[in-house]
Parts: structure tokens; sequence; C-alpha cells
């Protein structure tokens, strides 16, 4: 189902695309862990680009995330589980892209694991 709304573009690839993820090579990797349920691993950065995994556990906070603004836009791919915001719920295989400039504060539903691409980096709002 194609989503487009002010500030938000999405498309499940579920009806053309198929994967699986490999517990073990997430397991692999260096996580950063936030202490609330939340745990980040970097993939890539160069100047204010990044990529990273978020593995968020089904009893983390509900305030895991912070409220955060996406300088240059936010694309992520929810590869397991739920993250849902002020714009909708967005499930395994959804594709998002969040505008330039927009805020959110995202929660996981249940146990998720989403890829995040910033392309101009991320700062932190009240």
């Amino acid at each position: 189902m194609d989503q487009s709304t002010s500030g938000v573009l999405r498309r499940s690839l579920n009806d053309f695309l198929s994967f699986e993820l490999d517990e073990a090579a997430l397991e692999r990797l260096s996580w950063r862990d936030f202490g609330n349920g939340l745990a980040m691993a970097r993939l890539a950065r160069a100047d204010r680009r990044e990529l990273v995994l978020y593995r968020i556990n089904a009893n983390a906070a509900a305030d895991a995330f912070l409220r955060h603004e996406h300088i240059g836009g936010e694309f992520y791919l929810v590869l397991k589980g739920k993250i849902a915001d002020e714009t909708g719920e967005y499930a395994k295989g959804d594709l998002v892209f969040l505008d330039p400039a927009s805020t959110h504060t995202p929660r996981a539903v249940g146990e998720t694991v989403v890829l995040v691409l910033w392309p101009a980096g991320v700062r932190l709002v009240d």
C-alpha cells in the first residue's frame, strides 16, 4: 500500500521483496545500548550522513526514542516489527521517507529492527 501524507512518503515493499534477518550476524555488530530497551549499531558515517540499525526490545520504554528533527530528511526500512509515530504505523517491509526539517517521536510496537539513513544528520528537539 502506498501512503503519501504531508511530510511522509511510504511504500510497502512486501508485494515484491521478502527478506529474513540473520540474527547471528546482528549479534556480531557493535551495538550501543542506551539502557532503555533501545540499541544502535552504526553501519556507516561520512560527515553528517549516517546509516544505522536500531534494535528495540519488545519491553522498551515508551519514550526510548527522543523527539528529533531530520535536518535532511530520514529514510527508514522496517526489517522486523513495527514503528509508530505521529504520522502512522509502519510494519516490516515498509520503506518510509520523512521530509527535511520534519520531527517525530517514534516508538516500537513489539520487538523491532529498523534500518535508518539520515542524509544530513539528526538533532534532538524539545
